[in-house]
């Protein structure tokens, strides 16, 4: 049995000036056998509505697009069979995909981004390195 592992350090990613807005991701490695069920969580804080957004960033290649979220339905699809729902009430919105593949090893980045941009005056990024161990 392959095993697909996702290694995972804790992320914060937010927005200054007033209206502090921030992204947590959990922190640690996660190791998911192929073929099984996949969720990366991610909690945010925003004092207004928030844009959600997932990238990707496979081994040797800058972060892509992998889905966003920015109004209306809170169930969100994106590519290669993840997907991701805005739940309001408990601040979250964590990544699944329903069966791991091996060619999903890669770093997953959660990103929020002010819906009211006269409020953003820069994006403060705490930066993380992760790497796959096969």
């Amino acid at each position: 049995m392959l095993l697909l592992l996702i290694p995972l350090l804790e992320t914060v990613f937010g927005l200054r000036g007033a209206e502090a807005q921030s992204v947590t991701q959990a922190g640690g490695r996660m190791s998911v056998p192929e073929g099984d069920p996949l969720e990366l969580r991610c909690s945010y804080s925003s004092s207004t509505p928030p844009y959600l957004f997932w990238y990707v960033q496979y081994p040797n290649r800058g972060p892509q697009p992998l889905l966003k979220y920015t109004s209306g339905n809170s169930f969100v699809s994106g590519i290669k069979g993840f997907a991701a729902e805005f739940r309001k009430n408990e601040t979250s919105f964590h990544l699944k995909k329903t069966s791991a593949r091996l060619t999903d090893s890669a770093t997953y980045f959660c990103a929020l981004s002010d819906t009211v941009t006269e409020t953003a005056r820069g994006a403060e990024h705490k930066p993380l390195r992760l790497w796959d161990f096969l």
